[in-house]
């Protein structure tokens, strides 16, 4: 087997219990996004922008719609003939048994004969539930160059959020110098986005130290980092300035949705020097009807408009009847709503069926735009006439 230089291992089996009813029935990274995208496009579609063709992908929580959607990884040009290529990863039995997958180093743990195979120098270890573009070639060249045992990607957060991530602490060169995970009280805003760079001797050795510690949690952030430091490993932090974020709640996922409508979006999916790329389904295209009225919207192929959409997303294969009217919502695959209802910043579900003349959203406020998200989990029917307030979930 040709030797990599870099190998990427995709962490994918997170539930994302957080999103409630949208994660119910597939993992957080096959969620939809964007309309044509899934999640893990993006870091998969980083993946092949920055010349990483050896990815595996770890798997665990409702894998099939996971496993079904990657296929062969030809859609993120990830189909490498020559040994490389994605590999889907679950949890296993071996002659000791086996067990779930307990915590991100676990992960990687139970594969190490996987990234032994390809014998990289590198390995670079992602997730599949965040949206942002980033070209990796410059994190592992900032690695090389310092000469660093890991390196960890990280971004300016509001003080306000920071109690939420992975705090970093670097001295004035950026070497780390303290990782806390999700601190109280933390003493930076520079916050980890779980996307590290090891050279390989040296995780290898940390996750086999990790697996003989009875009391650790086999997590990168919890565990594998701070032993590092005990041990006055090189951690070095790589400053990314470009648009992240981790969809990790409903109101992030909204946010992250609703911010593609804005005029200058901070996430440019029309960029074609890096492009975004999906295993979208063959459909055919868009039809507007003549009474159609459509405005700041992204509508994705097979889609059908009929009504009026303001200020949405429809992904692919939506059907909008006569005097529907969408305002401020997000709707997924192949969900049909019937005639004269109205929908108002919702997010719905795939293969959801909305019957004739019903409020799904609707606040009960003067001000709609303070209400809250109405969510409708997928492939669920509502019956004609029903009234589904806002911030209702079913």
């Amino acid at each position: 087997m040709r030797q990599r230089e870099c190998i990427a291992m995709l962490l994918a089996g997170g539930q994302g219990s957080r999103l409630g009813y949208l994660t119910r029935r597939v993992a957080k990274p096959a969620l939809s996004f964007g309309g044509k995208y899934r999640v893990i496009d993006f870091s998969l579609s980083n993946c092949a922008n920055s010349n990483i063709d050896t990815v595996g992908v770890l798997t665990q929580y409702k894998p099939y719609a996971l496993h079904s959607y990657i296929g062969s990884g030809g859609a993120w040009d990830l189909d490498d003939k020559f040994g490389g290529g994605v590999h889907i990863l679950p949890p296993f039995v071996g002659e000791g048994g086996g067990s779930w997958y307990k915590g991100t180093a676990d992960a990687i743990y139970h594969n190490i004969d996987f990234i032994n195979f390809y014998n990289p120098k590198y390995v670079l270890i992602i997730s599949g539930d965040h949206i942002y573009k980033m070209n990796y070639e410059l994190l592992i060249r900032q690695h090389k160059n310092t000469g660093a045992d890991v390196t960890v990607s990280a971004i300016e957060v509001a003080w306000e959020e920071a109690s939420r991530f992975g705090i970093i602490t670097p001295d004035a060169a950026d070497r780390i110098i303290r990782f806390t995970e999700k601190p109280a009280q933390p003493d930076s805003n520079l916050a980890s986005m779980g996307v590290y760079v090891f050279t390989w001797p040296v995780l290898k050795k940390a996750l086999l130290e990790d697996q003989e510690n009875p009391v650790s949690a086999n997590d990168f952030g919890k565990n594998v980092l701070p032993l590092l430091l005990e041990q006055g490993k090189k951690l070095f932090v790589y400053r990314f300035k470009d648009y992240w974020v981790d969809v990790g709640t409903v109101q992030s996922y909204y946010q992250a949705s609703m911010e593609l409508l804005l005029p200058e979006p901070p996430l440019n999916i029309f960029s074609p020097g890096f492009k975004i790329f999906s295993n979208e389904e063959i459909l055919p295209p868009h039809y507007v009807g003549p009474d159609a009225r459509i405005s700041n919207s992204l509508i994705c192929n097979g889609c059908t408009v009929l009504g009026e959409v303001m200020n949405s997303i429809l992904a692919p294969g939506v059907y909008i009847g006569e005097g529907v009217c969408v305002e401020d919502s997000i709707i997924l695959c192949n969900t049909r709503i019937g005639n004269k209802s109205r929908i108002r910043k919702a997010i719905i579900g795939e293969n959801v069926e909305i019957k004739a003349n019903c409020s799904l959203g609707l606040s009960t406020g003067d001000d709609h735009t303070k209400s809250l998200i109405t969510c409708v989990e997928d492939n669920l029917t509502i019956h004609d006439g029903a009234l589904i307030r806002a911030g209702e979930n079913i």
